[in-house]
This record gives C-alpha cells, structure tokens and sequence, in this order.
C-alpha cells in the first residue's frame, strides 16, 4: 500500500511563504504505478479542491486562486513532489493534503494533510 507524509505546514503572516513537501513510500512496484501527484485542501466548512496537479512527465494544472503564488514540483527523486507557497493569503488557511495515483482522475491515494494557517 502506498503511503503518502506530509510536512511544512504552519503559520505565517499574509504575504509570507511556505514550501510543503510529500513523500510517497512504498514496494518498487507501486511507486513506479504512480503517474500523478498533487495537492489538494479544505478549509474549515468547505468542501476539498484541487490546488495544483503534476504528472510524471512534469505537466502542471493549477487553481486559478493559486497560479502565479503557488508552485508545484517534483524532486530528483518521483517519490518527492513539493508545493511552493508564496504572497500567502487569509484565503490559503487549509488543510492541505498530497494525493497521488496511476493517473488524473484515478488518485486513491492520500497523505494526513498539514494545517497550513496564514493570518491577516
């Protein structure tokens, strides 16, 4: 079974920055399956979104209320992907979760999430 960490959530002030980082561990075989990545989060109330996507041939999608602040992006290693946070918001307060599997669409896999929290 694919297992997924996340870490480098915390609390900043508005227009600060945060980089959240995911490791996927797992049997040689189920690592190699995985095709996609991305981070999703849910506020306090709301229903989870999709923040950004990365395939592993490196396409990226991304939210329209993240583009520009927020980078996604993969390590030397597939099993490592990264969630760049800058010019954070009020807005970005979530849980923000790593997600992953064979393909867009078909993600059954999920981290723990990390509290990411950004005061105004």
């Amino acid at each position: 079974q694919v297992r997924l960490v996340e870490s480098g959530g915390g609390l900043v002030h508005t227009g600060g920055s945060l980089r959240l980082s995911c490791i996927a561990s797992g049997s040689i075989n189920e690592l190699a399956a995985i095709n996609a990545m991305g981070w999703y989060r849910q506020a306090p109330g709301k229903e989870r979104e999709m923040v950004a996507t990365i395939t592993r041939a490196g396409t990226t999608n991304y939210a329209d209320s993240v583009k520009d602040r927020l980078t996604i992006s993969k390590g030397t290693s597939q099993n490592i992907m990264f969630l760049q946070m800058n010019s954070l918001k009020p807005e970005d307060t979530a849980v923000y979760y790593c997600n992953a599997g064979l393909r867009l669409g078909t993600m059954p896999y999920w981290g723990q999430g990390t509290q990411v929290t950004v005061s105004s």
